[in-house]
């Protein structure tokens, strides 16, 4: 099948500032490809080179077979897309807001059912200024589906929602993916990634540093387990070193992180380390490897560092 998207060399550069440095990237047809990184990373960039709004400086960009530039009319009809801030008129109603989007379009979804769809049928008649934000949101996801897309771009779709209404977001795109189209979307959130995402490829200084499917990149680390905590005084690390099965060890804002092939055999060793060493324990945590400790591992940072 024809891949969804297909970009080979794209640059974008805003004077020194190189947004975007030489990117490939290849989205399958019938999956949902999510783009991580933390703000300033290039996502936004590169979404908005894909959605055809930016010119990029270099590279090429194939959109569903077919190219910006030569075929734009027949592409805006084949896609969908949630800006990371969308701007609607806020005099308009829910109702009269997706009828108008819809009427963009030669085919479409009805507009009664993209409310009810996106849980938005009790502010049908209100006025898209007295909208919260959330409620904001969901609508402009769901200006994004007026048109039954072949290929949805969401870029922070979830931003500012509750959990109840993100969770509902989230059964909107799984649907949406299981009738075979395709999603490319960014996020801050790890848990949306590797509950919504085939593939996600992580993103830092315009450049893609690790691709793969969300299992595959956290079994890249060789440790399914992190244990956090702090000590009074600090411990050096030497000491966590000799710690068994202990593997990659990171120190931020005065806490350690250390990974650890079994918990069962890591923590009662590192209390007794610490006990050895007179170090009194302050805090102490456990989690399983995530995407966000993936991303770290490769750049020092975390996905929402500025």
């Amino acid at each position: 099948m024809t891949p969804a998207i297909v970009c080979r060399g794209l640059k974008k550069h805003y004077g020194d500032v190189k947004a975007v440095d030489g990117l490939d990237l290849e989205v399958r047809a019938g999956e949902c490809f999510g783009l991580l990184g933390p703000n300033g990373a290039g996502k936004t960039t590169t979404i908005e080179i894909l959605e055809g709004l930016t010119p990029p400086d270099a590279g090429e960009v194939v959109i569903l077979g077919r190219r910006w530039g030569s075929q734009e009319r027949e592409l805006r009809e084949r896609l969908g897309i949630s800006l990371q801030e969308s701007r609607l008129t806020e005099k308009l109603t829910v109702a009269e807001t997706l009828g108008l989007f819809r009427s963009f379009y030669s085919r479409g979804r009805d507009p009664e059912q993209l409310m009810a769809d996106l849980s938005l049928e009790e502010k049908r008649d209100a006025r898209v200024g007295k909208l919260s934000g959330g409620q904001r949101q969901r609508l402009a996801v769901a200006c994004a589906l007026a048109g039954d897309p072949e290929l949805l771009f969401l870029d922070e779709p979830t931003t500012g929602l509750d959990p109840q209404s993100r969770l509902q977001l989230w059964e909107r795109i799984a649907a949406y993916k299981e009738a075979g189209r395709s999603v490319l979307l960014t996020t801050h959130y790890m848990e949306e990634a590797e509950r919504l995402c085939d593939r996600v490829a992580v993103v830092d200084h315009g450049r893609i540093i690790a691709q793969g499917s969300p299992a595959d990149l956290i079994a890249g680390l060789k440790a399914p387990h992190f244990i956090e905590f702090s000590t009074e005084p600090p411990v050096e690390d030497a000491l966590l070193a000799r710690i068994p099965g202990a593997g990659e060890r990171r120190q931020r804002d005065g806490r350690w992180l250390l990974a650890a092939a079994s918990l069962a055999q890591a923590v009662p060793a590192l209390l007794a380390a610490l006990d050895g060493a007179g170090a009194k324990l302050l805090s102490l945590s456990t989690h399983r490897a995530t995407l966000e400790d993936v991303f770290i591992g490769l750049t020092g940072r975390e996905l929402r560092d500025e």
